[in-house]
């Protein structure tokens, strides 16, 4: 009987799904045999073959204990916990100057002046910037689907300013200090107007405008219909509507935004450090607004602290702090505070949902109607956002008819973009709220209401009402995985119990599934480059840009299980446009799909070339090498073996077959077919207090398939956080704007988030779907567990305050918020 590697026994002691995933990642094919020996199960083992037949095979030519799905702990993390790590605010290069920039202090008004004299002759000042001062450069690029109204925004205000925050001067001296007492100096004149606050009355035609130059505060408006949404609504039995908000968030990484700039102005060429998920977007971005070729400007992503998408937009300081460097001949940085980034950092969400549900008295969906109205903020940089909302609006059910009009809506407030998830909360937000009203209305469990409609299994791309082609899934097998490991009979039978008793226990369900992996539209492939050294180490090269996700990990140990190398024989390089001719970025959970795959490719050429210079050394034909634990040997001749080392240096010397051409690299761009779907399930156990409105999360269970596992811990770190910040939506987190536009969550004492007591421990497992999008199999989980928890957590408090007949809440479900829709519940005349 063959034997198991080390790194295949080392995985049998690892909870069940994690063993399917990382065997079938890693046994080789031949070793189908050993499967008879192991106490696995049936239902695992033929999990297992299922994963080694077929298109997969080639993933499991290596057995290593740290190659594809072994729990290996990351590499970047010794620097970064001992503060050894380099962000922006750390580069300290000579002369350098501070920039500080002057922001409008009203949400709408008419700039009337704007005196720098004062702040121009303080102490240290190099210089004071306001409108006048960059009349003839560019103005500031903006974007949005074809057909919507854009208006253009200015880099510095010189008339108008549209929100609180809204930039008008900066300025520039020896400290940070002076900077920001010179800037306080800096006089500023406003006109007060109207400001516009809900996105509804500023879509009316009278209401004031923002931007005069459109002649509407509607940005983008569109209505598309699926199936028969009429005779879904005409026959059906019962149609439950309801008003939904998704609030309006804040980012909050760790490390706020922050850009530094060295420019060199005899070539001239710029270096800029930016804490930014997409240093190529900055670098193209930027040579267009100094009108220099991409070459002339490098833009380097450190260490970045989080990003969440608040770091997705290139915004106009990253161009403001690059063009006074220039100007001024000294390096320059930025560094964002805290109450600056939630007042002038793009937000997420922000959404309204007026629905309608039609379905039959068995609870089976017959239709699904949604105006949504999206409050966009000041500038057209989340326009596209309701587009994505609208693409996944039937989730992981079987919808027949689905009309969505759209009205995205400008604003007064700061505009809003891309935040964890991305249009995809939204969705899976609303359809997940209707199911669980409707399952109320009709007195069905919801847990039976989404048995009878969600989506049967499937391995191939199936169309959803909308057209989306999701890639695979089982969203019943998830939702079964996650209701057993709750023991959720026997939670509801505590709920029962609980009731008796006074307490208001609540137990929420949802299931999800999300779009990722962009790549198909918009040409956003991903490049990578696997270049081994004569003395066998290799140099990883990705043009994703990590700020938390492990790449640096997860792409050392698909190139080492390829090779036949040790991990610490990896190096990853990213974040560098000098380094990285050509990236997109980390967003929309697509590093492991997309860019993974390219390094798998890659890794594959390199392989391939490895083989046959092992076969040259070896004297052997290149079909009977095979690697096995490290040596590129002779199929059934152990004793005759290479190691990579060996076949390094071959490649760099006379040793090479004759003809061959020297050096071993490969460099691959890959842009995939279709997105991939991610999905899940998750169980919450909340309890309210009737007092006080207090929420207790007493307990969490998230079952999720992102398709294969590169690295179980990876995954798990990602679940983690994409819990944290979902569930703070659903119970903490909100941006609130007074009457007057003002922002009332201006800073970490009004904005609330979670800290570590206010979670429990989380239940964590997966199901495995592999994706056919990809050789990998793989499909992302950065924003999954995100989109699943925040309706789950609604969902559970609603279930706890059913009793009171209280129907539905806006997240974020604080203490005041319940404790009001208890009180007016107590005080209804029904009761």
């Amino acid at each position: 009987m063959l034997s198991l590697s080390a790194g295949i026994v080392a995985l049998l002691s690892q909870p069940a799904t994690i063993k399917v995933d990382a065997i079938a990642m890693a046994m080789p094919a031949s070793a189908r045999g050993v499967l008879d020996g192991l106490d696995l199960g049936p239902d695992i083992r033929a999990i297992i073959g299922r994963h080694l037949g077929g298109a997969y095979r080639k993933l499991s030519d290596v057995a290593l204990a740290y190659g594809l799905g072994a729990r290996v702990r990351r590499r970047e993390d010794p620097r970064l916990i001992t503060g050894a790590g380099s962000y922006v605010d750390d580069l300290r290069p000579p002369g350098l100057a501070h920039l500080v920039f002057v922001r409008s202090y009203l949400p709408h008004a008419r700039i009337q002046s704007v005196d720098i004299s004062a702040a121009r002759s303080a102490p240290g000042v190099i210089g004071v910037i306001a409108s006048g001062d960059l009349r003839g450069a560019p103005t500031f690029p903006v974007s949005g689907p074809k057909g919507s109204r854009l208006p253009v925004r200015p880099l510095l205000n010189g008339e108008k300013v549209c929100f609180a925050g809204d930039l008008i001067a900066f300025v520039v001296a020896e400290s940070r200090e002076q900077a920001r007492d010179a800037a306080e100096l800096v006089t500023i004149e406003l006109e007060p107007l109207v400001a516009v606050i809900d996105p509804e009355d500023g879509a009316g035609a009278d209401a004031v405008l923002l931007h005069d130059v459109l002649g509407t505060n509607v940005a983008d408006e569109s209505t598309r219909v699926w199936g028969d949404v009429e005779a879904a609504f005409e026959g059906s039995p019962r149609v439950v509507r309801a008003r939904i908000r998704n609030q309006r968030l804040a980012g909050i990484p760790i490390e706020p935004r922050g850009v530094l700039a060295i420019a060199n102005p005899w070539e001239p060429s710029v270096t800029v450090w930016s804490a930014t998920q997409i240093p190529h977007g900055v670098r193209d971005e930027l040579a267009t607004f100094l009108d220099l070729p991409q070459s002339a400007v490098r833009v380097i992503a450190p260490e970045v602290g989080g990003g969440f998408g608040a770091k997705l937009s290139v915004y106009p300081e990253e161009l403001l702090v690059p063009w006074a460097a220039m100007r001024m001949g000294r390096p320059v940085k930025w560094i964002e505070d805290r109450s600056e980034h939630l007042q002038a950092t793009t937000h997420g969400r922000d959404q309204v949902h007026d629905a309608a549900l039609a379905v039959n008295a068995d609870g089976t969906l017959r239709g699904l109607r949604v105006r949504l109205t999206a409050d966009l903020g000041a500038y057209p940089m989340g326009v596209a956002l309701p587009r994505l909302t609208r693409r996944l609006l039937s989730g992981c059910y079987r919808l027949p008819a689905l009309q969505v009009d759209i009205r995205s809506v400008y604003t007064n407030k700061t505009p809003i973009a891309a935040y964890r998830g991305a249009g995809r909360p939204e969705a899976i937000f609303l359809i997940e709220r209707m199911i669980d009203l409707a399952a109320r209305e009709l007195g069905i469990d919801p847990a039976d209401m989404r048995r009878r409609n969600l989506l049967p299994a499937f391995d191939e791309p199936t169309a959803s009402i909308s057209g989306e082609l999701y890639d695979s899934g089982d969203y019943p097998a998830a939702l079964e995985h996650a209701l057993t490991i709750a023991g959720y009979d026997r939670l509801r039978a505590e709920q029962q119990e609980a009731r008796q008793a006074g307490r208001l226990m609540g137990i929420g369900l949802a299931s999800y599934v999300e779009m990722a992996g962009f790549g198909p539209e918009g040409d956003l492939f991903e490049s990578a480059t696997v270049r081994a050294n004569s003395d066998g180490a290799i140099t990883v090269v990705t043009g994703t840009s990590p700020h938390g996700q492990g790449h640096e990990t997860a792409w050392s140990q698909l190139v080492a299980a390829q090779l036949g190398v040790a991990l610490d024989q990896v190096v990853v390089r990213h974040g560098d446009t000098a380094t990285v001719p050509v990236g997109v970025g980390t967003f929309g959970s697509r590093s492991a799909a997309v860019g993974g795959t390219a390094v798998h490719l890659a890794a594959a050429d390199v392989g391939e070339k490895a083989r046959l210079l092992a076969a040259h050394l070896l004297e052997a034909a290149p079909a009977d090498i095979v690697l096995n634990d490290g040596q590129w040997q002779v199929r059934g001749v152990p004793g005759r073996a290479v190691t990579f080392a060996v076949i390094a240096k071959a490649a760099y010397s006379g040793a090479r077959p004759p003809g061959m051409e020297a050096g071993l690299e490969s460099t691959r761009y890959f842009q995939p077919p279709g997105m991939v779907f991610p999905f899940g399930a998750h169980v919450a156990v909340v309890e309210v207090d009737p007092e006080t409105g207090s929420v207790t999360l007493q307990r969490y269970v998230s079952v999720d398939d992102c398709g294969r596992v590169l690295n179980p811990m990876l995954v798990e770190g990602q679940v983690h956080g994409g819990l944290a910040q979902g569930i703070a939506q659903g119970l903490y987190e909100e941006i609130a704007y007074g009457d007057d536009g003002a922002m009332l969550s201006g800073n970490l004492t009004t904005y609330m988030i979670p800290t570590a007591p206010d979670l429990p421990s989380f239940a964590l497992d997966r199901t495995i779907t592999p994706s056919p999008i990809n050789p990998l199999g793989v499909k992302g989980v950065g924003e999954s567990a995100t989109i699943g928890s925040t309706p789950t957590i609604v969902n559970a408090v609603l279930d706890a305050l059913a009793p009171l007949g209280i129907r539905h809440i806006d997240p974020p479900c604080t203490p005041e918020k319940v404790w009001r829709a208890i009180e007016s519940a107590r005080k209804r005349p029904d009761r």
